[in-house]
């Protein structure tokens, strides 16, 4: 890796666009390859999820053999041993990125550890273990992931309360985004009342790009219609760009306004499943055409590397746009694709998939620590 900083990457940083890694493992952190990506990748934060600690200990079963000894001859059952393992590994990537926290003053330098999936449809038991996993990092720029279900938003609004800085993932619609905004304000508001210093709390909504566009575009193959071909590839940067209209809209609001008089910051929008899905669209599709100044964009690593090689980085392809985007989903209704159908469809995936790539993660480690 060339130890000059990258150019297009800059040049995103410069846009106003936080990039950060989809991605984490230990042999990352231990090699210095983390800390070289925020000098040459201008990476400013780091994601994870199930997949990416099952593909993490699956392939590097060296870094963490010894740890996994050990906890497994002192009795640790499989889920205490995931939550050592990970939380150890937020922990260690959080230190890394401490500096650039610090001069970010907060924004940026952050690190997402999930709940547990199983967990998506329990309100109690998101916040406990919201709770639990803030405390066993205990770092300041770490962000709890939580899902954007319906059982997940109060506990949003329960977690911010009590002065965590959450990462409300698996939103997939502007409706539902709304819904997640109004449990950040409510959540800020519990916060004030309870004493907290809203300066330090911190959080994004993680809206998935890729997913929306796989989704939409087989249900407009079944139809075989040209007004139909005409919409492919067009929902998910449509979709991305009306949250951002909405994002706007609610700074605006005199309820907002004196919460940021308190001390609170914006929940920033976060392009989440940047990954091009569709081999037939560009790789950088969903990062250059949601470059917005104030949003993050978190990228699997070829993804990152497509950016890097693929210039120039637009300044902006978001604003001026929000009514050909309105426009894209009223032509998908009236070819009967639904919105909320498509988002409900996804959400109920999404957390499937997540349950299922936890039990994956926790067969891997069962078989690694002899269990």
């Amino acid at each position: 890796m060339s130890s000059a900083p990258q150019a297009n990457l800059q040049d995103l940083t410069a846009a106003g666009v936080s990039v950060w890694l989809d991605d984490l493992d230990r042999t990352r952190i231990t090699s210095g390859q983390l800390a070289d990506m925020i000098t040459i990748d201008s990476v400013r934060g780091v994601t994870t999820n199930p997949t990416i600690f099952e593909k993490a200990i699956s392939g590097g079963a060296a870094a963490y053999a010894d740890q996994l000894a050990a906890l497994a001859n002192a009795g640790s059952d499989v889920d205490s041993i995931i939550r050592s393992l990970t939380t150890d590994d937020v922990r260690a990537a959080c230190d890394v990125f401490l500096p650039l926290f610090e001069t970010s003053n907060g924004e940026d330098g952050r690190v997402s550890i999930e709940v547990d999936p199983r967990l998506a449809h329990d309100t109690e038991a998101t916040v406990d273990q919201a709770r639990q996993l803030w405390a066993i990092v205990d770092r300041p720029n770490a962000l709890i992931k939580i899902p954007a279900t319906p059982e997940g938003l109060p506990a949003i609004t329960e977690v911010i309360g009590s002065g965590i800085s959450v990462n409300v993932t698996l939103i997939f619609s502007v409706e539902r985004y709304d819904a997640v905004v109004e449990a950040y304000v409510r959540g800020l508001e519990l916060a004030l009342e309870r004493g907290h210093d809203l300066t330090r709390i911190r959080s994004v909504a993680s809206f998935f790009i890729s997913r929306i566009d796989t989704e939409v575009d087989g249900r407009l193959r079944d139809i075989e219609s040209p007004a139909a071909q005409a919409l492919h590839g067009e929902a998910a940067i449509a979709t991305g760009r009306l949250v951002w209209q909405a994002h706007l809209e609610s700074t605006r609001s005199p309820r907002w306004a004196e919460l940021e008089r308190a001390g609170a910051h914006r929940q920033r929008p976060l392009w989440a499943s940047t990954g091009v899905k569709d081999p037939t669209m560009a790789p950088t599709r969903y990062v250059l055409d949601l470059v917005v100044r104030g949003c993050v964009n978190t990228m699997p690593e070829a993804t990152l590397r497509a950016v890097a090689d693929n210039g120039p980085v637009p300044r902006d392809t978001v604003d001026g746009t929000f009514a050909a985007s309105a426009e894209v989903w009223s032509s998908l209704e009236s070819l009967g694709i639904s919105q909320a159908d498509v988002s409900a469809t996804l959400e109920a995936e999404g957390v499937t998939k997540f349950i299922d790539s936890w039990e994956q993660l926790r067969g891997t480690v069962s078989a690694a620590a002899g269990l």
